[in-house]
């Protein structure tokens, strides 16, 4: 049995919830704060995601079908909160929303970069968006194809071209600016 399924069944006991869901923030919190982070971009609005994600989860555990892992599912949770907050706060990325994210993110207390991570990061914000979702879940959160497919609901060949295309795209643009 794996450490998944024992938080699972923690998680679904309810004399045990409360102290399995407090384990599971601190295995998830964080991983789930940054990819929420990516979607949203404020510190203020990832922290606001993620606590609705939570909520989400706390609530919908009982119903937690276990047909994929508990890290997609919670994924899945996150990017759908993530995606209800910008249609809720009509929240877009354009040319001036990536200056802005830039001028945010250097001036971000919880921003550690350096200047190759900031091209990096304006590179990927003027990528299509599913391709930036796909490239950042892929690249920075370290997700599978198919735990990426479960999440967004996309076929995996899709999503492979999609991240390939990001990746070749990125590149090119590295290779042309350097």
């Amino acid at each position: 049995m794996n450490q998944d399924t024992k938080l699972i069944e923690r998680l679904k006991n309810p004399k045990l919830k409360n102290e399995a869901f407090s384990d599971l923030l601190d295995l998830y919190q964080e991983r789930l704060y940054w990819h929420i982070r990516k979607i949203v971009i404020t510190h203020d609005n990832a922290n606001d995601v993620l606590q609705e994600t939570f909520i989400r989860i706390f609530k919908g555990i009982d119903k937690f079908e276990e047909k994929s892992a508990l890290h997609t599912w919670m994924y899945r949770i996150a990017y759908n909160e993530s995606i209800r907050f910008l249609e809720k706060t009509k929240t877009s990325v354009s040319i001036e929303h990536n200056n802005t994210y830039t001028k945010n993110l250097t001036q971000d207390e919880f921003f550690n970069g350096n200047e190759l991570q900031l091209k990096l990061n304006n590179l990927i914000l003027k990528l299509p968006k599913k391709q930036q979702r796909v490239f950042q879940m892929k690249y920075f959160d370290d997700l599978s194809f198919r735990e990426i497919s479960n999440i967004l609901n996309i076929s995996e060949n899709t999503l492979k071209s999609a991240y390939y295309s990001a990746v070749k795209t990125i590149e090119d643009k590295i290779l042309t600016e350097c």
